[in-house]
């Protein structure tokens, strides 16, 4: 028998260190070869070590939450025969593909020890997960589940990975909650327990990155309520359309797109800042951040040259952004070099949010929820779909004229749909 030990490999663009995430194996594993060992966390990526070698494992380098030096030893491992006596670095780890099956077939290959149970074994309209356990679900199904007054964590997830659907909500109400009582009757009962849960992996990168943006750019938010009566009806439109052919339109690309037109006249804010170097560089390529929320944290992949997509063009690298964000498979080079960042919570983006820069960007635009209200239009009240635009920038570099007259010019293309695309 021979020992095989692997260093932490140099994952490229002059990274001196990562944060080890999870271990994936334990001491007296048995692994093959491409098995996953350990998720490590760039200052922008996760990304996954796999083995090089088979055999059993001896001997872990580091803990959870540890930062380890490119080239520390990783693992050891217990191989057949002489082995590999020499230390040997992690073979390199595997670029996610940018077509979406390719990625689906990375997360099907990876040991998920969270993963949920077979449909088969759950009985019955509940699912037993535990209090702070975050079922999969996108924001629009959580809204639906909050308005019916459903607890999440009790429907059963019939999507990939356990994702709960719309479907699942109804089927939930129409089993019944006769196994409710239990759970309501325990949400009066007294509680002492604690939970310490370290900040480690992504949610430490994100609290680093929050803390820093807000102590050393000036923020300052402006909010402007849009009529989306118009391009809302456009957009079902399209979709009734083309949405067989081309896939369903979200509201998302059309921001993108007014985005890019109304920064022609603002270029001040598809900017970066260097205020190490007292620099601002404008940039006349428009990477567009769309903060993304995943099971890991906020996660922000950029859809690069917005200003050359078309309409679903931009739906459709949203979506696989999006998609690779939320299953953790998006790499260093999809979650960095945006612009400036759009964010959306969709049908729970409230009536309005404060949100942070993305630094080194001076800009980002915060789309909050749409609404039915009575307004006067004309002289007559008609019921028309609001939204606020919830918006921030770094007062460093952009005046509050500037900010206000950008946000009014993404309005006045989001009212008059049709000058999104006249030239």
């Amino acid at each position: 028998m021979g020992t095989h030990v692997i260093k932490m490999p140099d994952i490229g663009e002059g990274i001196a260190e990562v944060e080890l995430s999870q271990w994936h194996v334990k001491v007296g594993d048995l692994v093959v070869e491409d098995q996953v060992l350990a998720d490590v966390m760039t200052d922008k990526a996760m990304v996954d070590i796999p083995s090089p070698v088979h055999g059993k494992v001896i001997a872990l380098g580091g803990q959870p939450g540890e930062v380890m030096a490119v080239g520390s030893v990783l693992i050891s491992i217990e191989v057949e025969g002489a082995g590999n006596l020499k230390e040997s670095a992690a073979p390199a780890p595997v670029k996610e593909a940018p077509v979406a099956p390719k990625v689906e077939a990375v997360v099907e290959s990876k040991p998920a020890p969270a993963a949920p149970r077979p449909a088969a074994a759950c009985q019955g309209p509940m699912v037993a997960r535990e209090a702070d356990e975050r079922p999969l679900a996108s924001p629009a199904v959580r809204k639906h589940a909050l308005d019916l007054g459903i607890q999440l964590r009790l429907v059963r997830g019939s999507g990939p990975a356990g994702r709960v659907l719309h479907e699942d909500l109804e089927a939930y109400l129409a089993q019944g909650q006769s196994n409710a009582s239990a759970p309501v009757a325990a949400a009066y009962a007294q509680r002492n327990d604690e939970e310490q849960i370290q900040v480690i992996g992504m949610r430490r990168k994100i609290a680093q990155r929050m803390q820093d943006a807000t102590q050393r750019a000036a923020h300052f938010s402006y909010v402007e309520e849009i009529d989306v009566t118009a391009i809302e009806e456009l957009r079902a439109h399209l979709n009734e359309k083309h949405g067989a052919s081309r896939g369903k339109l979200t509201l998302l690309p059309f921001l993108v797109r007014a985005l890019v037109v109304a920064l022609r006249d603002f270029p001040q804010m598809n900017a970066r800042y260097d205020d190490e170097a007292q620099v601002i560089t404008r940039l006349g390529a428009v990477h567009v951040g769309v903060a993304t929320q995943s099971d890991v944290g906020l996660m922000v992949p950029v859809v690069r040259h917005a200003e050359a997509r078309s309409l679903w063009d931009s739906a459709t690298e949203i979506s696989r952004l999006a998609n690779a964000a939320r299953n953790g498979k998006a790499s260093r080079d999809e979650l960095s070099g945006s612009t400036i960042t759009l964010t959306s919570l969709g049908a729970l983006g409230g009536i309005v949010s404060t949100p942070v820069l993305n630094l080194p960007e001076v800009a980002i635009v915060g789309v909050n929820k749409i609404v039915e209200r009575p307004m006067v239009v004309k002289g007559q009240v008609v019921i028309r779909r609001m939204m606020n635009l919830s918006s921030s920038f770094d007062h460093r570099v952009v005046d509050g004229m500037d900010a206000a007259l950008f946000i009014q010019a993404i309005r006045g293309l989001i009212e008059q749909p049709a000058t999104l695309f006249v030239e």
